[in-house]
């Protein structure tokens, strides 16, 4: 069960905090986006035990992927938010073994949420 919330209208420059509850699972972690005429690609990516991080390079410094375990969730904090950054975010899980573990394609991944809607205005 995966369910994204946070999204919503910001200028360039503000900040937005998405988070997803993930229930159910020892999850390894991702936020992906899916923009208007583009594939869905990886943004940040987190291992079960939140020690190993991947970005992609369009958005390193700006945003931070985090989890707390505990409360079964994952957020993306999103800073210097740019026009190009609208898209429709979703989380994205895979059950693992490896607490190491970390995706960076979207078949690595089996379970995903529905997304929210993340809006840039320049």
């Amino acid at each position: 069960q995966l369910q994204a919330s946070g999204g919503g209208f910001v200028q360039a420059g503000g900040s937005l905090r998405l988070s997803c509850a993930a229930s159910g699972g020892a999850f390894s972690l991702a936020w992906f986006r899916l923009a208007p005429g583009k594939e869905r690609d990886i943004v940040a990516s987190i291992s079960l035990n939140g020690g190993t991080t991947y970005y992609t390079d369009s958005v390193k410094g700006r945003f931070t992927i985090s989890r707390d375990n505990a409360n079964n969730s994952v957020y993306l904090q999103m800073n210097s938010l740019k026009p190009e950054d609208t898209a429709v975010y979703s989380c994205a899980a895979r059950v693992v073994v490896n607490q190491d573990w970390f995706g960076t394609k979207k078949w690595h991944y089996d379970y995903w949420g529905q997304g929210t809607l993340v809006t840039v205005s320049s």
